[in-house]
């Protein structure tokens, strides 16, 4: 199994799954020092060239596929489901892949073909316009990337080998009036507008589908966002709400879906429909979550690559909680750092209360494990050595 990792926590919940059910790894890394690469179940570790850098990353997985003894890739990286679907036809020359065709993929990356996609389905979705139809919007509204990953599939500005991820997302009152121009310059595309929603809570529905039929799904609430305003999950419980199931599969049937899929939603405070947010067509940050339940996603995917879908049992135990350390420092940063006209910013010394008592009443982390102690070691030496890097700077 290739697994393709990065500083998020879900490689090494990965690579702890293939330790606990004997299938190698190999870990594919831009960067060696990562801490995944430090664990005991990281049986190999492959050098490859950043993600970002399409063509390069699709030579260099491809070079790993052709090895006998490669039986597939779990999608992990933003830009891997798309290397994935996009060369499909030259990957499965080598490995048996579990990604959606190209076609699906642009309908999920596309998040205003995604709302439109919603609607049909019957979920919940909100208000969404390009930013150039949205100038005059009378109503709170968020401004984000159109699209999850900027390719040259979707804006004609990219050339073939680049890449780009438009993370940043922006909240207006009604009343504020945009910089549209500087919106897109950094945007590099057409964002889209959003209505506010205002929600109780965040939830991520996680699901593997088998050509339109469902083989596990998963719920959990995030408790703590890696922003204060919304973003990852950095510490969130397992949960099993039938409404947010029936509005993930509805989705998901929508799309004939084939793979991997997290999608988020929100619970809107005033009607209590969980209102879609957006797709990844891949492993999730808080998949260490799943895997402490019982869901063990980056194993059933190995058993529906290798032609055992049958042996997958869906089931995981609800009320387990973990944590992403260094995500909850990012958040306590957000609350020191970070402004928004639309959500209020909590008490920076309440947050933290509450972050180092969570701790104590839930004892599940991402990195940090007793019989695999080093991980998180070298995550610590390596987040302390670049603050200490940026501060001489």
């Amino acid at each position: 199994m290739v697994v393709p990792a990065s500083r998020y926590p879900h490689g090494y919940a990965s690579v702890r799954s293939f330790g606990r059910t004997d299938v190698h790894t190999i870990v594919a890394v831009s960067e060696e020092n990562l801490p995944v690469t430090a664990s005991r179940y990281c049986d190999e570790v492959v050098r490859v060239p950043p993600s970002h850098d399409i063509l390069a990353y699709r030579d260099a997985l491809l070079g790993i596929a052709a090895r006998p003894e490669v039986r597939t890739i779990l999608p992990h990286r933003p830009q891997g489901p798309y290397v994935l679907s996009k060369f499909y036809d030259t990957f499965d020359r080598h490995v048996d892949l579990v990604v959606p065709p190209l076609d699906s993929l642009k309908a999920v990356h596309d998040r205003k073909r995604l709302a439109e996609i919603a609607e049909d389905a019957g979920v919940a979705v909100p208000e969404t316009r390009l930013l150039k139809d949205a100038v005059d919007w009378d109503a709170d509204r968020i401004v984000k990337s159109r699209y999850n990953l900027l390719v040259d599939e979707y804006v004609d500005s990219f050339g073939p080998g680049e890449s780009h991820i438009a993370k940043p997302t922006y909240h207006f009152r009604a009343a504020e009036v945009l910089d549209t121009d500087g919106i897109r310059a950094e945007m590099r595309h057409e964002p889209i507008v959003q209505e506010y929603v205002d929600g109780t809570d965040e939830y991520v529905f996680g699901a593997l589908y088998d050509h339109g039929d469902p083989l596990a799904t998963f719920q959990h609430r995030q408790l703590r966002e890696d922003s204060y305003t919304g973003g990852g999950g950095v510490y969130r419980e397992t949960v099993d709400v039938p409404e947010l199931a029936e509005a993930g599969r509805a989705i998901l049937d929508e799309l004939e879906w084939h793979g991997l899929a997290c999608i988020e939603y929100i619970e809107d405070a005033e009607t209590g429909e969980f209102s879609l947010v957006e797709i990844n067509p891949r492993t999730w940050q808080s998949l260490a979550c799943a895997t402490r339940a019982g869901a063990d996603f980056p194993y059933w995917y190995w058993l529906q690559a290798t032609g055992r879908p049958e042996r997958i049992y869906p089931e995981y135990e609800v009320g387990v909680g973990t944590h992403y350390l260094f995500g909850e420092l990012e958040h306590l940063v957000s609350v020191a750092r970070k402004r928004s006209s639309l959500v209020d910013r909590p008490s920076l010394s309440r947050t933290a209360l509450d972050i180092a008592r969570s701790w104590f009443e839930t004892t599940g982390f991402d990195y940090l494990h007793l019989d695999d102690p080093l991980p998180v070691v070298r995550q610590a030496l390596t987040a302390g050595s670049g603050a200490i890097d940026r501060r001489i700077e």
